[in-house]
């Protein structure tokens, strides 16, 4: 409940003493603070003397006037004239009060109103603004015999060098304690001033070690943001070489991944020629690149730091091109100015050349040449990969060309040897055929290896037909005709699906079938000739021998005639 009061009293009390708002140095706002306190104090306590006393004194009108002019002007941007007029007219106030004979005697006048208006100008006052008050009051109290009304120099106990000794003894103290109270602010100033300056130092040596420190982080951030790139390159070149099997393809996205993620200048991709004569270029990312590309560029193995490469199997790096003996200054590529040949080896063989170049001297770091040397490295294997799928694409293809070839020829002979053109499934019956079908569909599905289906519509027949062809492993090898009952009758996917199955299951049974027959053959065969050389090694002369052949080869060979003759030729 108390608080309240003194919270407004406190805000009232700072409203009336604050200073004005261009002041901005704060010991000055302090001295207008303490200007406009001390007149607001006397003006109180002037004002109940004024109300208590019947008469009014002139000297109280003389110090009301005085507080009030110094309150208003502590109130303005003059708060230091406000200052000056307070302490000098205060201190006016004991001299004129003798001049004009109002005092009651000079050791009233000085000793009263003097002391209290040199403290007040100890504590508003500058050292020089005070000591020149002291001077100006020690003046007036010693010139007081050429001034002061006569009555007062009539006193036999007047001593003028008293009373000046009396205020220089209080000035020189009050000077004393105003100049000690200076030191100790100008020390508790500097030591602020030691501590700030310190503290500036050690600001400064912060910020520069955190800028230090800023910097640092950035260099390993971007070094780890490069880093990270590379190796989400490599793992990209690995994943497109796993993926394309056109060799190609993987040297032109490799070239463009390579200059964006590494940020180089140009990118170019050699291979070396069967000869070991030339690296080609087969791939690049720059203007000048696709320039080479153009007129098919191709490098000496031996000539460029490409050629270096290509030529020995080891990697080469110009870091300043202008002072590299074996750099090839290339017209196309004008503004490079460090470059990076690594060679593309597999086995132990160099296939190509991994060309990198930059407008930068000395751009390649120890980083780029261990990632650009391990992407090199899996060019090398796409370049191994593509030669072996190529190799096994060829040799694939002649397989299954020998392999066609011979279920052809074996199935030729097949038809040959079967006594029947083929069966006909007609009305619960099968029937044998004994000429072969001829029609343009069965012609067609057996040239081109695909269904044909036909509505009654559409050909001269009364029904719809589906000519399937019988493939086994690629190859035709007989042909599955079916003409449906009803002529309006329309053939679905899922009746022409069911027809390829039962088709392809037919092939691979008949080939079981060929398969068993041939084996059966081959087993009856294997156990004539069997039995004819274990008849024929039973024997024991030349005569029984020959004559056990005749009779085995005329069993086998079913009532041929056999004649075995000795050669007479000179062998020699």
């Amino acid at each position: 409940m108390e608080s309240k009061p003194k919270n407004l009293l406190a805000r009232t009390w700072a409203f009336l003493t604050k200073p004005h708002s261009s002041i901005r140095d704060v010991g000055e706002q302090k001295r207008a603070q303490l200007l406009a306190s001390l007149a607001l104090i006397l003006l109180f306590g002037l004002t109940l003397g004024l109300l208590s006393s019947p008469t009014t004194p002139q000297t109280f009108l003389g110090f009301l006037v005085i507080a009030l002019g110094s309150y208003l002007l502590s109130r303005t941007p003059y708060h230091r004239v406000g200052i000056y007029f307070f302490t000098f007219a205060f201190t006016s106030v004991a001299y004129l009060t003798i001049y004009f004979g109002s005092a009651s005697s000079i050791d009233a006048a000085v000793n009263i109103i003097l002391p209290f208006a040199l403290i007040l100008a100890s504590a508003l006052l500058s050292q020089w603004g005070f000591a020149t008050l002291v001077v100006l009051a020690i003046a007036a109290t010693l010139g007081l015999p050429s001034y002061a009304d006569p009555k007062y120099l009539a006193d036999s106990s007047l001593s003028i060098v008293r009373i000046a000794g009396i205020t220089f003894s209080m000035a020189a103290v009050l000077f004393g304690i105003t100049a000690f109270r200076a030191s100790i602010e100008r020390e508790r100033l500097k030591q602020i001033g030691d501590t700030n300056r310190e503290l500036e130092i050690l600001t400064n040596d912060l910020e520069q070690r955190v800028n230090e420190r800023t910097q640092e982080l950035n260099l390993a951030t971007a070094t780890t943001s490069r880093r990270a790139a590379q190796l989400e390159t490599i793992a990209e070149l690995s994943q497109a070489i796993s993926q394309v099997q056109d060799p190609n393809k993987i040297f032109t996205a490799a070239a463009q991944l390579i200059s964006e993620r590494f940020g180089f200048y140009h990118v170019g991709i050699f291979l070396v020629d069967r000869d070991r004569e030339y690296a080609i270029l087969q791939a690049a990312n720059s203007a000048g690149g696709q320039k080479m590309l153009a007129r098919r560029h191709r490098l000496m193995l031996g000539t460029g730091v490409v050629g270096f490469a290509g030529q020995t199997g080891k990697p080469r790096i110009a870091l300043d091109v202008g002072a590299d003996a074996v750099f090839f200054n290339n017209p196309d590529l004008p503004d490079t100015r460090s470059e990076i040949a690594l060679p593309m080896i597999a086995g132990d063989q160099t296939t190509g050349v991994l060309d990198v170049q930059s407008t930068i001297a000395g751009a390649f770091t120890e980083e780029d040449y261990r990632a650009l040397g391990t992407l090199a490295n899996q060019l090398a294997i796409a370049i191994d990969n593509a030669r072996l799928l190529t190799e096994a694409r060829a040799s694939t293809v002649q397989v299954q060309e020998v392999f066609n070839n011979f279920i052809r020829t074996e199935w030729s002979r097949t038809a040959k040897k079967t006594e029947q053109a083929g069966f006909r499934y007609n009305a619960g019956r099968i029937e044998l055929l004994e000429e072969p079908l001829e029609n343009s569909d069965i012609v067609s599905a057996v040239n081109s290896g695909h269904q044909v289906s036909r509505l009654a519509s559409e050909t001269n027949a009364t029904n719809a037909t589906a000519t399937i062809p019988v493939k086994l492993r690629g190859e035709v090898i007989g042909v599955l005709h079916i003409e449906a009952n009803d002529p309006s009758r329309i053939w679905k996917e899922d009746e022409l699906s069911l027809m390829e199955a039962v088709a392809e299951r037919a092939a691979f049974a008949m080939e079981n079938a060929r398969l068993f027959q041939d084996a059966r053959r081959r087993a009856a065969k294997e156990r004539m000739i069997a039995d004819a050389t274990s008849s024929i090694s039973g024997s024991l002369n030349v005569e029984n021998i020959l004559q056990a052949t005749a009779v085995e080869l005329e069993r086998v060979l079913g009532g041929s005639e056999v004649l075995i003759k000795f050669s007479d030729r000179n062998t020699s």
